[in-house]
């Protein structure tokens, strides 16, 4: 394995659209959504070590997630966890984790991915990051992923990029999550891509855009050169990382720079970003109900997301087009086109019980 290629995990969110499964205090990352026996950090990483050494991959949480991470990844250094202080985007993680990466080793490429998406062909995932790897090894160059669209997809964001005739293409522009119209006016055009929130870059690709584009970011950063990988780390990003701005790298960074390039990719990708976007990926039964770790019978019921405790019967009947999941403290019933009210029924629940 290439010594030069490092990783980085994103694994602080919280993943509010899948309560009640996913919780603040243990969120759908550490989870196995899928009903596979792990959970999706641990399918995140060890797809990752396919390609880059285990010892240069990188876990960036909040610290409240220490103890988590290390539960899932029991063989992972404490030296590799970033841990966040204080929620603030991606920019200062991504950041903070370059700058000690670059400190480790000044000709690192780095990749950063969610810790949390669904990936059918994994060795053609390998294959396109190992394409942008050796890309960003030899040009000054951000690059992401870019899904090839399957459909007019508004939970997405959008990169429109230039005709070329070179797989790698040069982006024109950054559009966040459009209307139906719009998407559908993008599938059209046929220049349009998935942002799926996959990045590649050399460390000094991207610590010098952070220079030229995040400067207050990169000023508060750099007074802790002397200590990265040292001892004093962890005072001074206690200290420290509250400060930064709290900027996503989209918009402080990609949207910004000159010479951001993607590669459009077609490797069965997923944001499992809802329960509706995982019934979708899952397989279903002769009713077309989707099932994780449930003993399911069901009558008249179709089109159902089911979930629950590993083994536990569930008995549906009369139900359609329902997401049902139970756990330990919760049962939740709700028409599956009313999903994007979770987030606010989980709050009003979770109100209620302090």
């Amino acid at each position: 394995m290439n010594k030069n290629y490092y990783a980085v995990i994103m694994a602080g969110g919280v993943g509010s659209r899948f309560w009640p499964v996913s919780t603040k205090e243990n969120p759908k990352q550490f989870h196995d959504m899928l009903g596979v026996g792990v959970s999706l950090l641990q399918q995140t990483y060890h797809r990752l070590s396919g390609l880059i050494p285990k010892e240069n991959i990188f876990i960036a949480t909040n610290q409240d997630y220490s103890a988590l991470v290390k539960d899932h990844l029991p063989d992972i250094d404490e030296s590799r966890l970033v841990l966040e202080p204080a929620m603030r985007n991606t920019a200062p993680c991504i950041l903070y984790t370059a700058l000690k990466i670059s400190k480790i080793n000044k000709n690192a490429i780095m990749l950063v991915a969610p810790s949390d998406h669904w990936i059918d062909d994994e060795p053609e995932f390998l294959r396109n990051v190992e394409t942008s790897f050796e890309a960003c090894e030899k040009n000054d160059i951000l690059m992401t992923l870019g899904i090839k669209p399957s459909g007019p997809n508004t939970g997405y964001g959008y990169i429109q990029f230039e005709a070329a005739s070179d797989p790698i293409k040069k982006v024109k522009n950054f559009t966040e999550k459009p209307d139906l119209q719009t998407a559908k006016k993008f599938l059209e055009q046929g220049d349009y891509l998935w942002n799926a929130g996959i990045f590649i870059w050399s460390t000094r690709s991207i610590l010098l855009a952070f220079t030229k584009y995040l400067p207050a970011m990169t000023e508060l950063f750099s007074k802790g050169d002397a200590i990265w990988n040292g001892p004093k780390e962890s005072e001074f990003i206690s200290n420290n990382y509250g400060l930064s701005e709290n900027v996503s790298i989209d918009y402080g960074i990609m949207e910004k720079a000159s010479n951001v390039f993607v590669l459009p990719v077609d490797f069965g990708w997923n944001d499992l970003g809802t329960w509706g976007a995982l019934f979708d990926k899952l397989s279903k039964d002769k009713d077309n109900n989707a099932v994780v770790n449930a003993l399911t019978f069901c009558e008249g019921a179709n089109n159902n997301m089911i979930s629950s405790l590993q083994g536990k019967r569930i008995v549906v009947r009369g139900l359609s087009d329902f997401i049902i999941v139970d756990t330990a403290d919760t049962l939740l019933i709700l028409p599956r086109t009313e999903e994007q009210e979770i987030k606010h029924i989980s709050a009003q629940v979770i109100s209620c019980k302090n």
